[in-house]
């Protein structure tokens, strides 16, 4: 797929209006990302997952704006199609859009194309305050790991009628102030695809469901690297497959015909 045309924001927004899912994976260097792109992967997402993933912290919150610039920047050499999203990490955004201005202007000098920022309510601010000044925007809804803390760990949200109402009205705002797509990460799948049918933006999933507008998974656990136990929602593409490519190669054809995820095997 080396021949395949540099991904926009155009075309993935006619992705969504054909119904054509987005598969998309976290990144950290330029060696994945040149392959990534090869194996047909629609976004490349610089996650602050890294802080778990390389390391080998408990939770994404120590990571710092200087780790995100670097590692984007690294991805941005590798990659030559993908649609390439920069995390902003805990604390860059948080106090003021101003703030998370610069640290948007950080990593979109770095390479990234998008920026992703998690919660709703106050963030609806911010996300018109990036998108007034020409930022494309990712909002990050039901889990948000910079939030575990206060989440009382990695849980599945949106269970009762109350969280579904208030995720469900956060996404509206969040698509009405201008975010051009939405990962929504362990929910059930009955709300996931409520939110996906309700938005005008795509809708990637991570632990939501099948429905959703394309699928996110973290590079190392996909590839059968992360140890210890796994989310359910989690598929180790490698069992099946020789090879590293042909594993990426598996989950972007299984993703864009909807065999990945399976909501009785993965979903919540």
């Amino acid at each position: 797929m080396t021949d395949r045309k540099p991904m926009t924001l155009h075309r993935l927004r006619e992705m969504h209006a054909q119904r054509e899912p987005i598969a998309m994976l976290t990144c950290y260097d330029a060696t994945f990302a040149r392959v990534l792109d090869e194996a047909g992967v629609d976004c490349m997402l610089v996650g602050d997952s890294l802080g778990m993933v390389l390391q080998g912290e408990t939770s994404t919150v120590p990571v710092t704006l200087a780790d995100m610039a670097y590692h984007t920047r690294c991805v941005a050499r590798g990659n030559r199609n993908a649609w390439l999203i920069g995390d902003l990490p805990f604390g860059s955004y948080h106090e003021s859009p101003a703030q998370a201005l610069q640290s948007a202007v950080t990593l979109m000098q770095a390479g990234a194309q998008m920026v992703k920022l998690e919660g709703g309510g106050w963030t609806a601010d911010t996300v018109r305050f990036l998108t007034q000044r020409g930022i494309p925007v990712c909002a990050h809804l039901g889990l948000t790991p910079q939030s575990v803390h206060a989440l009382g760990g990695y849980r599945v949200q949106g269970r009762n009628d109350e969280a579904a109402a208030t995720l469900l009205a956060h996404a509206g705002e969040l698509a009405a102030a201008g975010a051009a797509m939405l990962v929504l990460e362990l929910v059930p799948a009955s709300l996931a695809r409520e939110v996906t049918r309700a938005l005008p933006i795509p809708v990637i999933g991570i632990g939501a469901s099948k429905d959703c507008s394309g699928q996110v998974l973290v590079l190392h656990d996909m590839l059968g690297l992360t140890r210890g136990k796994q989310p359910r929602f989690v598929r180790n593409f490698t069992q099946d497959e020789p090879s590293i490519d042909a594993a990426l190669r598996r989950y972007v054809s299984d993703v864009k015909a909807r065999r990945f995820p399976d909501d009785t095997l993965h979903g919540y």
